[in-house]
């Protein structure tokens, strides 16, 4: 086993890996729940950007239903950047999950 190309790789990857990481920062996801009255977008890194929220759902009355929109938006954007960051991960890695070496 040459270390040295080991070593090579191995920087090539981190250098790859840190390169898609700030491509996930710069990516959005989009999550709409409610039959798209409330609408969530965040990046690839799991930072939410922004929450519209149709005028619609807005009752005083019932506070909690949009209070669970909300959540429910916050979620599923969150983890659709999740999914991205894994499958763009996934693709430098070749699926070895950080060159086969647990933890990683």
């Amino acid at each position: 086993m040459d270390i040295q190309k080991l070593m090579k790789q191995a920087q090539q990857m981190q250098a790859g890996m840190q390169k898609t990481q700030e491509e996930l920062n710069a990516k959005t996801v989009e999550a709409s729940v409610g039959g798209g009255k409330v609408t969530v977008v965040a990046t690839g890194a799991g930072d939410v950007q922004s929450i519209s929220i149709d005028p619609s759902v807005v009752d005083s009355d019932d506070v909690e239903f949009l209070e669970q929109l909300v959540l429910s938006g916050v979620q599923e954007a969150i983890s659709k950047g999740k999914e991205m960051a894994a499958s763009e991960m996934s693709k430098l890695t070749g699926g070895l999950g950080g060159m086969g070496l647990p933890g990683m």
